[in-house]
């Protein structure tokens, strides 16, 4: 399977097809289904006053997130030149969404830099926190580095369908079906103030997670679901059907954990000091440390 995926990614033509086709399967599953979007307002608010934020959404949901955005106001993802995050480029790409291009294995300060100045031209930024190294719903406090330097708020998002597959991957994908309904549920505005010392990075580290797992779970529960199939999968675990992925009212699983997309980064913490130095810090931010 790794093997027919290494040749998918260095198949232009062939991964050209596939990115289609994952664009076609989102609008299929949007325009058969019944949508709903709630607390929005924030957001809306933003696109009208033409202000910069920073979305935020889990990994495993990234499904029909280019969905809930509007197509006239400009987004770039954050996305690793890997070859799943190539895949993910390009798909993405064909709802208008430019990516930022950077490697989680080259340094995340590089990364952070042109997220910043996205952010500061005043384009919005979005980030899968818990990208591409997981844990999975656990939020690195990159998003709160870039928050601080770009003093942009981060807005949380989530989604979920009635009907689904929850894949057995690291981040637990969701796999929506046509013909179902499904809701966005957007949180409300985090701000991380510009001077925020390492303890209250960690604060807002911490504000993000809850409101996205909190997002995540009101989302599943107007959709029919319990909270116990939210729950990230072990870290490590035998099994012979890591990349089947399981229907509802299935029971759990233990696969092995599978490569990682790499559909975000994990950024470094300018308030702890870990990835990078003072004088880097005022580089990046363009202000103090």
């Amino acid at each position: 399977m790794r093997a027919f995926g290494r040749r998918i990614v260095r198949s232009d033509r062939l991964r050209r097809i596939l990115c289609a086709v994952i664009a076609l399967y989102i609008r299929f599953v949007y325009a058969t289904g019944r949508w709903t979007v709630e607390g929005g307002e924030a957001a809306r608010r933003h696109h009208r006053e033409r202000r910069p934020f920073i979305l935020a959404f889990w990994h495993g949901r990234l499904l029909m997130m280019p969905m809930a955005w509007p197509r006239q106001v400009a987004i770039h993802m954050l996305i690793s030149g890997h070859r799943d995050g190539r895949i993910i480029a390009d798909a993405v790409g064909h709802f208008g969404i430019a990516s930022i291009a950077g490697s989680s294995s080259r340094g995340g300060l590089a990364a952070l830099r042109a997220m910043v100045k996205t952010l500061k031209d005043g384009i919005c930024v979005g980030i899968t926190p818990d990208g591409p190294r997981g844990p999975a719903m656990q939020a690195s406090p990159g998003i709160v580095a870039a928050a601080r330097l770009a003093q942009v708020p981060i807005i949380p998002l989530a989604y979920a369908t009635r009907r689904r597959r929850i894949m057995a991957t690291w981040d637990r994908f969701h796999l929506a079906f046509p013909f179902t309904a499904g809701i966005h549920l957007w949180g409300e505005p985090i701000n991380v103030p510009e001077d925020a010392d390492e303890v209250e990075s960690e604060r807002y580290r911490q504000a993000v997670e809850d409101a996205l797992n909190a997002l995540g779970r009101e989302a599943d529960r107007r959709m029919g679901h319990g909270d116990d199939e939210d729950l990230p999968l072990p870290l490590a675990g035998p099994s012979t059907d890591a990349q089947e992925g399981r229907g509802e009212g299935s029971a759990p699983q233990s696969p092995e954990v599978p490569e990682r997309t790499d559909a975000a980064l994990t950024l470094p913490s300018p308030a702890s000091g870990r990835g990078f130095n003072e004088a880097e810090r005022a580089r990046v931010g363009g202000g103090k440390p």
